[in-house]
């Protein structure tokens, strides 16, 4: 209990079952705790509080005390300890001062403290923290730093902090200076041990231990551990520059005697110390409760493993039991001779060692009543001719004297052990009651059995064996002939274990036809369905079980393992065993075989063929050389084909010379005097072999010698040849063979094909070139004269006067075009345009370069002042002209486009006149905007018009201005109404 908390109270909990429910007392050190004796306490339930603990009065063992009508029982004991840590003493240090490459140990003396503290040292001022190596240690034992070689970067001062991990309260030393003397520097010196863990470590099972080992000495020494007679454990860790071994989760075997060893070139010192495991005592085995008659004898045995090895001591009722007349214990056995009601109670096991103890309780009850039957009478029905046993188990203690009687008379001669009554043989005489009678010291009480004879009942289950076929349905039926004064329940079987109806997928169906006969209905039977079913037909006198075989013919089972005996190029020799035939016999074998290369199980030719039902082995036949392959077997019968067998382990065809020739054998294309040959590459299932390539030969038409050229990569589809001395579109015959390393395979069909024609040779010629637009130019051109490297399509390259022709830009045409408009352009530039034409072999030389000028740019000035009259859906429109400047096109018209809202079709008109006549439909809202046209393109569009026209036949006329540089619409309305006379 930390004394910092902010609780001021120590709860100890203790928590007990009985019935009716315990009462709790507490005991500290012995003495019993009563609550008038201290304001402090309290308690509620088992629990104990202690208000305002301190650890002067409140330290100590606590054990809780449970009692109730039926016994006592004590709980192991609390330790109550109290973390604290008090400051250290403001007393001044005293300066340490060595010389350089001297050893120091700088003594940290901890405060009063609970439980142990976490050290650390701080350097100069707080955070700086001395940071441990091979050359500086804190030791968690002691303290102390340990520097084993002083430097000058050690002066300063070194302040202890420690913690309490409990409480997190951390206090700080005052100061120790170091500081170097300047008579000289310390010389090499052998390393001297100066922190080690003990002579002898104990520690409990399970724990993580910490052994500690630092020399000082010059130069810095290095630390190795061994374990004497053994090795160190794989699981423990060197921590700290290997001063400090750690083994996490100790056990019985990482016992022994550890060294450390610290060395420098100026010698050695080792350090040996032994690490003994010990164990808390645990349970092997526990007593129980127990319930007795009085008199018998009681043996009880707890028995506890630990280390050092476990004492027993006994409690009953709380109290300390010892050997006494009836009582004996020796170690953890306890045995009470004749018990009495007065060893009733609660008693207790406590194992123990130097390190704990655990506590295993039970309760003894010594039973005392008289003799009582359950029930009374009893009525029991017999089968004719059969043995009966009249059972006497009153419930009585101690155990009752039993006598039967029948009548007056006694019987003695047919008792068994246990007082049960055997009438062998039984008949229709042996029909009456029977008489129990029992008594002990505490009373005595009869039990009256009525026996009833009955004759014995048959089961009749048909039909007793059948056959069926996988799918079909059979009915079995169970009939019972048994006394009608009898009810008579049934039950069926399959297998010797009960049918669950709502478990077999509905297969199984239950059929009462008469209160003595059931049907057992099977339906679309399945293979698993074969075996025995049983009907069992039980009364309260008799059962009868009769059994029935059902036979079911199916589809063969899977054959049994596949062997592949021999192995050849395109043939493997199988074996099999054969597997269930399902009562119906396997007419034929069916030969699966499964590569990389196939789509799934294939059937594949055997010898012989068919492989008949009587067969077990067969030859595969027609198999691909050097392929890997799996193969299985299925069986088939006149029923149909069963599932197959297991696949058989994977075999690889031996190797043979190629068989495919390459297909698709075409070409063409290429650059100027190549040669190119294409064809499709056999598929790795018809290699036949490693080393697998292809043999490319050629030769021009008309001659008689084949060149013959080898391709080694078995992926390759193409060959290119290359002679300057053939003019283009050469023909040559071609064939393409195959090899590996068995030898050459069979050449491909000769076929004829032409050298490549190349890149075009000409440019196009009559380049023309003119503008359309300030930003389009359309080019023309003509094509070359016809001949080998006859274009596929044109480029035409353009730039502006002032770049380079490599800054310029490409357009290509889509098709073999002699056109094409050039968009994106300058207003008002020069370009230069050159035009070449490609193919799939290259491109051919570009024509020389003509120029064009793009036009003008068109007026930026959008047309300005509309003025416009409507007189119902005729509009009269007129606006202010576009004037255009020096560096724009000049105007040759206007264009009126005319739309209806929500539309987004333009009517056009287009005039050379400032003005206009519009028609509108009638019934809707119409924008209208005008743009000035020029050579250079169309001009900015205008401010827009906004009208709305009706159906009305009033005609009203109204005349507007759009002013200049304004987006909305000012009106001036007249309105004409015509006179109306009546």
């Amino acid at each position: 209990f930390s004394l910092d908390s902010d609780e001021k109270k120590v709860m100890l909990r203790c928590e007990a079952r009985g019935n009716p429910p315990p009462t709790y007392s507490w005991f500290v050190n012995g003495s019993e705790v009563h609550a008038e004796a201290d304001y402090r306490y309290s308690f509620i339930e088992g629990n104990f509080i202690i208000t305002n603990a301190s650890e002067t009065t409140d330290y100590g063992r606590y054990q809780c005390k449970a009692q109730n009508s039926f016994g006592t029982v004590l709980s192991r004991d609390a330790l109550l300890q109290f973390a604290f840590l008090k400051p250290f003493s403001t007393k001044a240090r005293g300066g340490v001062s060595v010389r350089e490459g001297q050893g120091v140990v700088l003594m940290c003396t901890p405060p009063p403290h609970s439980p142990e503290i976490i050290y650390s040292w701080v350097f100069n001022e707080f955070p700086s923290f001395v940071a441990e190596d091979s050359r500086r240690f804190i030791s968690q034992d002691t303290g102390n730093l340990y520097i084993s070689k002083v430097q000058p970067s050690d002066v300063g001062s070194y302040i202890c902090l420690v913690k309490n991990p409990v409480t997190n309260a951390r206090v700080l030393s005052p100061p120790t200076p170091l500081t170097l003397k300047t008579d000289g520097v310390m010389g090499e010196y052998e390393p001297k041990i100066e922190v080690h863990f003990p002579t002898s470590v104990l520690a409990a099972k399970g724990v993580t231990v910490r052994l500690e080992c630092f020399a000082l000495g010059n130069p810095v020494p290095t630390i190795t551990w061994r374990k004497i007679n053994g090795n160190i454990p794989k699981k423990a860790r060197l921590r700290k520059s290997q001063a400090v071994l750690e083994i996490p989760n100790i056990q019985l075997d990482d016992s022994g005697t550890y060294e450390c060893k610290a060395e420098n070139p100026r010698g050695g010192t080792a350090f040996k110390g032994h690490l003994q495991v010990y164990t808390l005592p645990q349970w092997v085995r526990m007593i129980n409760d127990t319930q007795m008659d009085s008199g018998e004898k009681l043996q009880w045995e707890c028995k506890a493993t630990g280390r050092p090895r476990p004492t027993y001591r006994w409690l009953l009722n709380g109290l300390p039991l010892t050997s006494q007349a009836r009582i004996e214990i020796v170690n953890g056995e306890l045995t009470i001779h004749r018990v009495q009601q007065t060893d009733s109670g609660m008693y207790q096991c406590i194992a123990e060692n130097k390190y704990g103890a655990v506590y295993s309780s039970t309760e003894l009850k010594i039973l005392a009543s008289p003799p009582v039957f359950v029930p009374n009478p009893m009525h029991i029905i017999a089968t004719l001719g059969k043995d009966v046993l009249l059972e006497c188990k009153p419930k009585a203690s101690p155990k009752p004297r039993i006598i039967w009687k029948r009548g007056d008379r006694r019987i003695v001669i047919m008792l068994l052990r246990n007082n049960t009554l055997r009438i062998v043989n039984s008949s229709r005489a042996d029909e009456g009651n029977y008489v129990c009678r029992a008594e002990n010291q505490l009373g005595s009480a009869e039990m009256t059995a009525m026996l009833w004879v009955k004759e014995a009942m048959r089961v009749e289950l048909n039909p007793s064996r059948v056959e069926v076929t996988v799918g079909e349905s059979v009915v079995l039926s169970c009939k019972a002939t048994h006394d009608t004064s009898l009810d008579v329940a049934f039950q069926w079987f399959f297998n010797q274990r009960p049918i669950n109806f709502h478990q077999e997928g509905g297969h199984f169906e239950y059929i009462q036809t008469q209160t003595s006969t059931v049907d057992l209905m099977i339906r679309s039977i399945l293979l698993k369905h074969a075996g025995k079913y049983g009907c069992r037909a039980q009364t309260s006198a008799d059962t009868v079980f009769a059994e029935a075989e059902l036979l079911v013919r199916g589809p063969p089972g899977p054959p049994g393992v596949v062997i592949v005996e021999e192995i050849t190029d395109t043939t493997a020799t199988l074996s099999w065993t054969c597997g269930l035939d399902n009562h119906s016999p396997i007419s034929t074998y069916n030969i699966q075989a499964r590569s990389p290369f196939s789509l799934g199980w294939q059937t594949v030719k055997t010898e012989p063929e068919p492989v008949t039902g009587d067969l077990e082995s067969a030859v595969a036949v027609q198999l691909n050389p050097w392929v890997e392959y799996e193969f299985r077997v299925v069986a088939s019968n006149a029923i149909g084909t069963g599932d197959p067998s297991a696949p058989s382990r994977a075999v690889r065809t031996k190797e043979a010379v190629p068989s495919v020739a390459p297909a698709n054998v075409s070409g063409g294309n290429g650059r100027r005097h190549e040669l190119v040959i294409s064809w499709e590459p056999v598929s790795e299932e018809f290699q036949n072999g490693e080393g697998f390539g292809y043999i490319v030969a050629f030769r021009a038409n008309g001659s008689r010698g084949w060149k013959e050229k080898m391709v080694t990569s078995a992926d390759s589809t193409t060959y290119k040849y290359r002679d300057e001395t053939f003019p283009p579109l050469t023909p040559f015959e071609v064939k393409v063979g195959v090899y590996n390393n068995k030898g050459d395979g069979p050449f491909s069909k000769v076929v004829v094909i032409h050298s490549a024609e190349g890149e075009p040779r000409e440019a196009p010629s009559d380049i023309k070139a003119h503008s359309i637009s300030s930003s389009e130019m359309k080019v023309t051109w003509k094509p070359p004269n016809p001949g080998p490297g006859r274009p596929r399509g044109y480029e035409v390259s353009y730039w502006k006067d002032a770049e380079q022709e490599e800054s310029g830009q490409k357009q290509r045409t889509v098709k073999n075009e002699t056109s094409m408009v050039l968009s994106g352009l300058e207003s008002n530039s020069l370009y230069h345009i050159t035009v070449k034409g490609f193919n799939s072999i290259g491109q051919g030389p570009a024509s020389a370069a003509v120029t064009a000028r793009t036009r003008k740019a068109p007026p930026a000035q959008p047309p300005s002042n509309l003025l416009w009259i409507q007189e119902g859906n005729n509009v009269s429109l007129s606006w202010t002209p576009v004037k255009a400047k020096d560096n724009e096109s000049d105007v040759i018209g206007y264009m009126v486009m005319l739309r209806q809202e929500g539309r987004p079709h333009n009517q056009i008109t287009r005039t050379i006149n400032p003005s206009t006549m519009l028609s509108l439909p009638e019934g809707g809202t119409y924008i209208i905007e005008v743009r000035a046209l020029s050579e250079g393109g169309e001009g900015s569009l205008s401010s827009q018009v906004r009208l709305v026209t009706s159906s009305a036949k009033n005609h009203q006329c109204s005349v507007h201005f759009l002013p200049l540089n304004l987006t909305w619409t000012a009106l001036v309305l007249v309105v004409l109404v015509p006179s109306v006379s009546w």
